[in-house]
């Protein structure tokens, strides 16, 4: 079973690469959601790491419909990424309504080739989650992250196994939230071969002030550890 974390720094990924993680995803801002990583990080952890490294390719936080000038930079944020020889990307846009774009999602697609090109949680707010999960496998999309459209995937695991069967070898689906040794083994239980987690904890808690109070966290290599022991 294939562990990827979801690595929100230059930390992060080299705590996953050290804990013996399968891949990870890079992004920065976990607390909103993810968004695409600077230059900075994704060259320096692409120099520094062995194991595959996908991008979150996400503009901004918020809602998944992009203005023409969100989505060039999406665009251009693809092509810095495979430049530096990235495994694969993860993205995806939705439509006022929150049906996929197709339109969007297929330029995104094309452009990122030959890297793999996963849609994210964008999945989770769409109001036909089997019709859209068609939708993806007609686009050539490698692979679904969800978490069955709930907060966490271990409440979503209904969906999460109907998607499995419905998309066979077609794409894999990866479930993904809230994914931690203790739950870790009710997806391998149910036929997943593949997982996502943060796997993170915090490493401060900053001060109340106008620049916020959200605390710095980082993925744990312990905690990667005992996610890998549960799912050997």
């Amino acid at each position: 079973m294939v562990l990827e974390i979801c690595a929100n720094s230059y930390q992060s990924a080299m705590n996953a690469q050290k804990a013996g993680a399968h891949r990870i995803e890079l992004c920065s801002e976990l607390s909103v959601g993810g968004i695409t990583p600077s230059y900075g990080l994704l060259k320096k952890v692409m120099h520094n790491l062995h194991i595959p490294v996908q991008v979150l390719i996400r503009p901004r936080s918020g809602d998944f419909h992009y203005s023409n000038a969100e989505f060039d930079i999406m665009k251009e944020n693809i092509l810095q990424c495979k430049n530096l020889s990235c495994a694969g990307i993860v993205s995806g846009v939705l439509n006022i309504d929150n049906s996929i774009d197709i339109k969007r999602t297929k330029e995104l697609i094309e452009l990122s080739k030959p890297m793999s090109f996963t849609f994210h949680r964008a999945f989770d707010v769409v109001p036909k989650p089997k019709e859209s999960l068609l939708k993806l496998i007609n686009l050539g999309v490698d692979g679904l992250l969800t978490s069955g459209q709930k907060d966490k995937a271990e409440d979503g695991i209904e969906l999460l196994i109907e998607l499995k069967q419905m998309a066979k070898n077609k794409l894999i689906i990866m479930p993904g939230s809230g994914i931690n040794q203790i739950n870790s083994s009710l997806f391998k239980n149910a036929g997943f071969t593949e997982i996502h987690s943060s796997a993170s904890k915090k490493i401060s808690e900053n001060i109340h002030s106008y620049f916020g109070n959200t605390p710095q966290t980082v993925s744990d290599i312990d905690t990667i550890k005992n996610i890998l022991d549960t799912i050997a």
